[in-house]
């Protein structure tokens, strides 16, 4: 069995999230004048370009129709917007609305219920973001697979989501990788 691309395991490289955290945060000083409006600015033209990438045009093609690409969007959060919310975004991309896909999109990837769905697999791929300053399919990952991040994926999960009691920061951190790359 061939092994997955990274996009097939996690949602995106680490090259990916080091551009896209750079234009998000364009002009954005915490706490200073209207970063609030600034960062609300960058978000909308973040999804307003990420509907225009070639990857995403592939998946839901603009010929889909507003039921169709509300319900593929819906299926890829593994079902957790609700059949009333589902309704509401359907009808934001009737014809006689000026809403566009990037909204819709932004609903639902910023929806509580699929953040919270997402929360412990965002977390195990930003350790390796964050600390290891790779991909978790990567050298040097035994087998350049997945097997580490699902290794701790689980972990997590078995602790409930508590990375203190699965060790996890720690592990990270007290990794030769870690080590090798920043020190004792």
């Amino acid at each position: 069995m061939p092994t997955p691309k990274i996009l097939d395991q996690v949602p995106l490289t680490f090259s990916q999230l080091m551009i896209d955290t750079q234009r998000l945060g364009r002009n954005v000083m915490v706490n200073v004048g209207n970063w609030q409006q600034q960062l609300n600015i960058n978000k909308q033209a973040f999804f307003n370009g990420w509907m225009q990438r070639p990857d995403f045009l592939a998946r839901y093609p603009l010929s889909m129709s507003p039921a169709a690409f509300v319900d593929a969007l819906n299926a890829n959060t593994g079902n957790a917007i609700s059949a009333s919310e589902r309704d509401i975004l359907v009808g934001l991309l009737s014809p006689n609305s000026n809403v566009g896909r990037a909204l819709v999109m932004r609903q639902v990837t910023e929806n509580a219920e699929f953040s919270r769905r997402q929360f412990n697999r965002a977390f195990v791929l930003m350790q390796y973001f964050g600390y290891l300053r790779r991909n978790p399919d990567e050298a040097p990952e035994a087998g350049l697979n997945f097997d580490g991040f699902n290794f701790w994926l689980t972990k997590l999960e078995q602790h409930n989501g508590n990375f203190i009691q699965a060790e996890m920061v720690k592990a990270f951190i007290d990794s030769n990788e870690y080590r090798g790359r920043f020190g004792p």
